[in-house]
């Protein structure tokens, strides 16, 4: 069919749900908005999907929903009866009818006889990680847009291991979800019946998942002395950070803690946050006030699902600065190691994983104490398939994984990104640091001055819609059949494209990589800096990596500003 005869049969369709019969009627007034709800499926990818709100079958509704946990339900029936008693686990964070997602998932699961553990009320992303294993499901699910803007909602799938499903299981359950040609008619179980599938849970896996966070501090010593004494501010952007983060912090010994009471509130509207994103520095805005105001050491920021974590750090003057996400893992893994190696029980085989758009400095580090940093494709999935390859193979010791959008893994009991473990680390490195006096960026500089000066930056493009998508593509295309051969004014040493699995060295030879295939082209100057270009896989967006990196801030910022520029004409 094409869109308008789509469009049309729902309609038609007599039980439609009623806000999105109303959601109708104002889209009615907008063919060219009618047009992008109906053009194309919205695109059920490796990480799940992820859309606005609204009717359509390009938008997230009880349908598209409905849709996509019958796919996932198909693919379970392939592997066996045993898979549905194992059932699935399902979370949701505060968004606009995430709850009601949540049980529309596990209704249509029901339907083909597939338990579900649903929890009573919103829990962030790592504890439904952490749920699918706690219970030995088959799969998970997380009804969570993660920091899109308030008209977002998603449906994020897990496999059997906490991870977001590896590609080639979400492939088959993205055949099975494409396999349905009319959302509307997909069944559900009948009220009266869903006590015998689904499970409502809640406290028993909060209290185990709070154990497990117990042992993510290194030093409790250290904590016990002058956990207390940390002035911290806390905000989780009206999501469901609070739900843990609080109780983490404070079951160690971090009581000091206050919180910005106005985004403490679960609110679907993010009302005070132009966008519920803690890489933003408008994220910090109330944080900030009631910093300066309880003149706090440390300002920390959850996303609404709270798998992602920013924090901002006092600076000489008083003033507070956010820092990136490369910053904060560099802080992390410097940490760990120093700390690890202080205490004399840094194993020999450590492993620290990172993903292919990530700064370089802490691979540096890593070097320093002799321990082995991987490289893998963006996607947190892809760190939690190499934990589950060494922790099987016992070749390695996992001792931190990260990906430059602020998110961080200490301890594999999640398989996903954890701003609460995240949280609970951050706290107790600042307290080491002000024991010492200095603060999270006096740190940094020191890690600088020994390891050199790098700066990362992202630029996130937006393409929205059909030509949105195909100027993307273009885009891509284009500088495959023209690859640059140096960025200002520095020579390119090779090239490695993912979607081939190719590296491309400047005296035209060719190796092969050892990664799966992906939509990616990153280019390795010979200075050491570097430059990466990816479509995003949830998002219409482009987005370009720089990674510069020089032996003082002035030179590195001004090799930044070169790159960025010379950027512009691929972004315009």
């Amino acid at each position: 069919m094409n869109w308008k005869e789509t469009y049309s049969t729902w309609k038609q369709f007599r039980e439609l749900e009623t806000t999105l019969k109303d959601n109708l009627n104002q889209l009615e007034k907008n063919e060219n908005e009618l047009q992008e709800a109906f053009y194309a499926p919205l695109e059920f990818g490796t990480a799940g999907m992820r859309g606005i709100l609204g009717a359509g079958i390009n938008r997230m509704n009880i349908y598209t929903v409905r849709q996509a946990a019958n796919g996932l339900a198909l693919f379970i029936g392939t592997v066996g009866e045993d898979a549905k008693t194992r059932g699935v686990a399902i979370a949701y964070d505060s968004r606009h009818q995430s709850p009601e997602f949540a049980m529309e998932s596990a209704k249509t699961l029901a339907s083909h006889g597939i338990k579900s553990y649903v929890f009573d009320s919103l829990r962030p992303t790592p504890e439904l990680s952490f749920a699918v294993r706690h219970f030995g499901c088959v799969a998970g699910i997380m009804i969570t847009a993660s920091h899109n803007p308030a008209n977002y909602n998603g449906f994020k799938v897990y496999g059997e291991d906490g991870a977001q499903m590896p590609p080639q299981d979400a492939d088959k359950v993205t055949e099975f979800v494409s396999s349905v040609e009319n959302p509307l008619e997909i069944e559900i179980i009948d009220d009266s019946q869903s006590d015998d599938f689904i499970t409502i849970i809640g406290k028993e896996v909060d209290d185990s998942y709070l154990k497990d966070i117990l042992t993510v501090t290194i030093d409790d010593e250290l904590i016990k002395r002058s956990g207390s004494k940390l002035n911290m501010v806390f905000t989780p952007l009206h999501g469901t950070g609070k739900m843990l983060g609080e109780r983490a912090l404070s079951q160690i010994g971090f009581t000091n803690v206050s919180l910005v009471e106005e985004q403490a509130i679960a609110d679907p509207n993010f009302t005070t946050v132009t966008s519920p994103n803690p890489e933003e520095l408008s994220a910090f805005e109330y944080a900030i006030r009631l910093g300066e105001e309880l003149s706090a050491d440390l300002l920390v920021a959850t996303d609404p699902d709270a798998d992602r974590l920013g924090a901002a750090v006092k600076l000489p003057n008083g003033e507070y600065r956010v820092l990136t996400g490369n910053q904060l893992a560099s802080l992390m893994v410097h940490y760990i190691l120093t700390k690890k190696s202080e205490k004399q029980n840094l194993p020999k085989n450590g492993l620290v994983l990172k993903s292919i758009v990530s700064s370089e400095l802490p691979t540096r580090i890593c070097e320093k104490y002799q321990v082995e940093m991987k490289n893998v494709l963006t996607g947190f999935k892809f760190i939690a398939e190499q934990i589950k390859d060494v922790q099987e193979k016992q070749t390695n010791e996992f001792l931190f994984g990260f990906e430059e959008s602020y998110g961080y893994l200490v301890k594999p009991f999640v398989r996903d990104k954890d701003a609460i473990q995240a949280l609970v680390l951050l706290a107790e490195m600042a307290t080491y640091y002000m024991e010492k006096n200095q603060t999270l960026y006096d740190a940094l500089l020191e890690i600088y001055k020994e390891f050199g000066y790098f700066k990362e930056k992202t630029i996130s493009v937006t393409k929205s819609g059909m030509e949105g998508l195909k100027e993307i593509t273009r885009l891509m295309q284009d500088i495959r059949n023209n690859l640059p051969t140096s960025f200002g004014g520095i020579k390119v040493n090779f090239t490695e494209d993912y979607s081939v699995g190719k590296r491309m060295l400047s005296d035209g030879k060719i190796e092969l990589l050892d990664l799966p295939n992906a939509n990616v082209l990153k280019f390795f100057l010979e200075d050491g800096s570097w430059i990466a270009i990816r479509p995003s896989g949830t998002e219409p967006k482009i987005k370009f990596y720089i990674g510069a990196v020089d032996e003082t801030q002035e030179d590195v910022d001004n090799k930044m500003e070169r790159f960025g520029k010379e950027l512009a004409k691929y972004r315009d």
